[in-house]
């Protein structure tokens, strides 16, 4: 594994959108236990084939993606597992945010060699965890994730990392996603209760299918039971 020169940030204060990440700062609640057992299920459906790199995506915006994406690393590294978390979302994206991070640069700058990696990732305050933001939003980002830059960089950090997270654009919005599917070896849908359209979800794996990608199965989030929001892993096969 090579050595990483990680950007350190200030973690005085707790944000608001560092209160999302849910797993790391109340790990005894009952959402925090389902997100170990999304953990749990991943591992088990990677006994035949490890999956080392994972895209969590959705068929629409505003499903829970990133939300999911976050707690996931976040209780893959409370294993003790090194993960780094690539936000894939070169249009909209929000992993900054939901770490509070700069995004000046990022993603974009390291593929287009503006930038190397180590220069580029961001080391969190949770556990094993790494960082590596879109960056500055490319009049290209199709172009950008299909390339020979993209896939030698994958190449490269999965020999540093026991897991990579590509937080993905939602699948109906734009075909970023099923360019991206090709570089992970397993991919979760993310659905939301109440507000995802099963329509909107079978053509998503439709989708995904066609573009020949693992799916492992679907999140579903948002579930109330006795005021409590569950997230739930099921197999999609």
């Amino acid at each position: 594994m090579r050595s990483l020169a990680r950007k350190k940030k200030d973690n005085t204060q707790i944000s608001d959108k560092q209160r999302s990440l849910i797993a790391y700062y109340d790990p005894k609640s009952p959402v925090s236990e389902q997100y170990r057992t999304i953990r749990t299920n991943i591992e088990f459906a990677s006994v035949d084939n490890k999956v080392k790199t994972l895209m969590v995506t959705s068929s629409t915006p505003g499903e829970g993606k990133s939300t999911t994406t976050a707690n996931l690393a976040t209780v893959l590294g409370q294993q003790g597992k090194s993960v780094l978390v690539i936000d894939t979302d070169m249009r909209k994206p929000t992993v900054h945010f939901t770490f509070q991070l700069p995004n000046t640069s990022g993603l974009t700058n390291v593929i287009t060699r503006q930038q190397k990696f180590d220069d580029a990732v961001y080391e969190t305050s949770i556990p094993n965890v790494d960082v590596l933001t879109s960056g500055p939003i490319p009049p290209n980002p199709s172009e950008l994730i299909g390339s020979r830059a993209m896939q030698h960089l994958i190449g490269e950090l999965k020999e540093a990392y026991d897991y990579i997270i590509f937080d993905a654009p939602p699948v109906k919005a734009v075909a970023d996603p099923l360019i991206l599917s090709k570089y992970a070896d397993g991919v979760v849908l993310v659905v939301r209760s109440g507000k995802t359209e099963e329509e909107a979800a079978k053509d998503a794996v439709d989708a995904l299918k066609k573009a020949e990608a693992n799916i492992l199965g679907a999140v579903l989030n948002d579930v109330k039971i006795k005021d409590t929001s569950y997230y739930y892993y099921y197999s999609e096969k």
